[in-house]
């Protein structure tokens, strides 16, 4: 929200220490939120979008135009204990006539719990644990590709990160 006012910053209180680090305090390895800031990094250009839903108060839907390049970025969190939400991504600028008009196809992040516990120490991406490597490095995050007409399915307690390059949006021109 406050990137719409110019905020360039994303700042987090406690690296290591607290209950709510972005690492271990005992052994530095990487907590669940680690990799959702990650991709952040990774994922969500500069440029804020505008966007809205029309769906409950437990999805939470933010834009930025792609730091990949060309496209957009969405994040979708899905903070309900049971409702699984499907979002159809649509551009209301009437620019596209559809959205997946591409061929290209959409990256999907999806990062969701260990058995579905949100404490779990334990992160899935697209259903997979994320864990350090042998060499202790982080591990690869790739996307799951899906045909850009289709739906996104965001799983209770799970946040999704997803990659539009056929998305066409003209701040991101």
């Amino acid at each position: 929200m406050t990137a719409a006012f110019n905020h360039k910053v994303y700042c987090r209180q406690a690296l290591i220490g607290g209950n709510y680090a972005m690492l271990n305090t005992t052994t530095f390895i990487p907590n669940p939120d680690y990799y959702g800031a990650l991709l952040w990094h990774r994922l969500m250009g500069r440029n804020v979008l505008s966007v809205s839903h029309e769906g409950s108060s437990f999805l939470r839907v933010y834009g930025h135009c792609s730091k990949k390049g060309h496209g957009i970025t969405v994040l979708l969190i899905n903070m309900s204990n049971s409702t699984t939400f499907r979002v159809s991504l649509v551009n209301d600028m009437n620019t596209d006539k559809e959205v997946g008009s591409s061929d290209a196809m959409r990256e999907e992040y999806h990062l969701t719990p260990k058995d579905g516990n949100i404490q779990s120490e334990v992160v899935l991406l697209n259903g997979t644990p994320l864990k350090l490597t042998q060499s202790l490095d982080i591990p690869e995050m790739n996307p799951k590709l899906v045909d850009p007409s289709s739906t996104v399915k965001v799983k209770p307690h799970s946040i999704v990160f997803v990659y539009s390059k056929s998305f066409h949006a003209p701040a991101c021109s």
